[in-house]
């Protein structure tokens, strides 16, 4: 398929990468390791060139959050919340200087061509997750209870005004999945009610053009919905960008839309060819060649 280039292609890409790039930096609740960790990501040379490359977003997952499958317990989430928009450089009237939590938007392109980037925070105000027996993904189950949250009710109501912005597409990124089953590892589908309520909001808002992009599963896979949400929901989860993980067993997942998973190093593309209506959502290998792909009229969304 032809696409045309766009700058939009390089951003979403990179969307999905900084997804593995925080997960890279470390847990600690010693923010003088933290920091040090920062300082030697800076220090990279390719992380240099990488910066010089194109727009970068940035939200966080568990490891530069500060603890492996942390949430809302994490006792230095504040301190470790200032080093990371620090290091992404967030300018000092940034909304993430003066709030809990990372998430972001962004729109991008001109009137007909609109594409907003949701960043979410799936971290800073998520409940413990509740254990069960272990099974291949982890130890982790559905929580039915309420009160849980998974964004917390600041950012449920901040998520339902920017998903009333204008816009021809939206790239919703949440650092874990969420549309496949749980499995035993961290999903939305461990706070089932809190992933009910991000597919009522699409539905209530009218918001449309929804794709999904994550990283934090060690090996790269397309997940597609269509129960339960206004339109079909399409999920490019995308890692590890430079890690091979030693198992590299995927967890079952009836939504998966391909029948391929990819387990070397990987990073994500979302192509838009606007002339022609139609959404690439890709995993390419180290050597850019495609290894997954998935084709989608825009008109769908």
């Amino acid at each position: 398929m032809p696409t045309k280039a766009s700058p939009m292609s390089k951003l979403h890409l990179q969307a999905a990468m900084l997804l593995f790039l925080a997960a890279s930096v470390c847990s600690a609740e010693d923010m003088a390791v933290m920091h040090a960790k920062y300082e030697k990501l800076k220090a990279d040379a390719g992380f240099k060139r990488l910066l010089g490359t194109c727009p970068i977003l940035a939200t966080w997952d568990d490891h530069d959050y500060g603890v492996n499958d942390g949430g809302a317990e994490y006792p230095k989430r504040m301190e470790s919340q200032r080093l990371f928009v620090d290091f992404w450089n967030d300018a000092p009237d940034s909304v993430r200087r003066q709030r809990p939590g990372v998430y972001d938007a962004k729109i991008f392109g001109p009137k007909g061509n609109r594409v907003q980037v949701l960043l979410l925070d799936t971290r800073y105000f998520r409940n413990a997750l509740k254990r069960g027996e272990r099974r291949t993904g982890g130890a982790y189950v559905p929580n039915p209870d309420p009160t849980a949250t998974m964004l917390g009710e600041a950012q449920w109501a901040w998520l339902e005004e920017q998903l009333h912005d204008p816009a021809e597409l939206r790239v919703l990124v949440t650092s874990i999945q969420c549309l496949p089953a749980a499995s035993g590892q961290e999903t939305w589908s461990n706070l089932p009610l809190e992933r009910s309520r991000l597919f009522e909001l699409l539905a209530k808002t009218k918001a449309a053009g929804i794709v999904m992009i994550n990283g934090a599963r060690h090996w790269s896979e397309l997940s597609s919905i269509e129960e339960g949400v206004p339109y079909p929901i399409h999920e490019l989860t995308s890692s590890s960008l430079n890690q091979v993980h030693p198992r590299g067993t995927p967890t079952v997942n009836r939504f998966r839309a391909l029948n391929n998973t990819f387990h070397r190093e990987n990073y994500g593309a979302v192509l838009i060819d606007w002339e022609v209506g139609r959404l690439s959502l890709q995993i390419r290998d180290v050597d850019g060649a495609e290894r997954l792909e998935k084709r989608i009229d825009l008109a769908e969304l």
